[in-house]
């Protein structure tokens, strides 16, 4: 397949740097650099002659935790305060730059309610990353995670995810009251094998971070991947396996949640 030239990626989205966890206790693996194998090959890549890469991520959790207003203040830095729940699913693909090499994250926003569990339990399928969201200023949320989390690993293999807890609304609480949520937060980040942040898309704080942090991971695991296929640290990351919406995305999006409607 020829690769089709892209335009560059906005220079906002270019990531050169392992970006930091939130802290060193809520981080799952305590990475401040990039695998040293991986940034060799980035270093060694011929220009154009890789395929775009795309990790698909999966977002879920409760009704009102915020999952769209998260994805929409990175994706499209905006915050909307009038809350229109998501049917069924729903997905933005944002373009990276990571070590010089394309990468795409291609990130689901699945409903958090009970009558389209059916629906978006078909978009868990093949994900790399697994967000769990939880609102700060509700614990019985935070208690569900686990439960979201284990319907969206039973779509997929065992330990080809990574996990990610997150805590949203943190301009709701005080600073005394989310360090009080942070702590219990932290133990189910431990018991769920995630990463942990807090962020607020209201206000933007942590968004960029957490999806950099998100996007840099699932990079890293996908290039490694591939070296373990290829046996050769120069083997060139991406040759192939170009990944490509067919047709209008938008269309695409309604045929496709027409058809798992179909057959639930």
């Amino acid at each position: 397949m020829q690769n089709q030239q892209l335009s560059p990626v906005p220079r906002d989205r270019l990531i050169c740097q392992m970006p930091k966890y939130y802290t060193a206790e809520s981080c799952l693996q305590y990475k401040t650099h990039f695998d040293a194998q991986v940034k060799s090959v980035c270093q060694q890549r011929h220009a154009g002659n890789f395929g775009l890469k795309m990790s698909k991520v999966v977002m879920v959790g409760d009704l009102y935790v915020g999952k769209t207003s998260l994805i929409n203040r990175f994706c499209k830095n905006v915050f909307d305060r009038d809350y229109k729940a998501t049917i069924g699913v729903d997905f933005e693909i944002e373009r990276f730059e990571i070590l010089g090499m394309p990468f795409n994250l291609q990130i689901w926003d699945t409903a958090g309610q009970e009558k389209f569990k059916c629906i978006a339990s078909a978009y868990y399928r093949g994900a790399q990353v697994i967000i769990t969201a939880f609102d700060l200023g509700d614990i019985q949320t935070m208690e569900h995670t686990k439960r979201w989390l284990q319907d969206a690993l039973k779509e997929n293999e065992p330990d080809t995810c990574s996990v990610f807890l997150v805590g949203t609304k943190k301009d709701t609480l005080s600073e005394a009251e989310c360090e009080r949520t942070e702590r219990d937060a932290l133990k189910f980040a431990v018991e769920m094998k995630a990463e942990y942040w807090s962020v607020s898309a209201k206000t933007g704080e942590n968004v960029k971070d957490f999806f950099f942090r998100v996007a840099a991971l699932a990079f890293e695991q996908s290039m490694k991947k591939e070296l373990e296929k290829s046996k050769l640290s120069t083997a060139q990351i991406g040759a192939g396996n170009l990944i490509q919406l067919e047709g209008n995305p938008g269309e695409k999006k309604e045929n496709d949640l027409q058809h798992n409607m179909n057959c639930c």
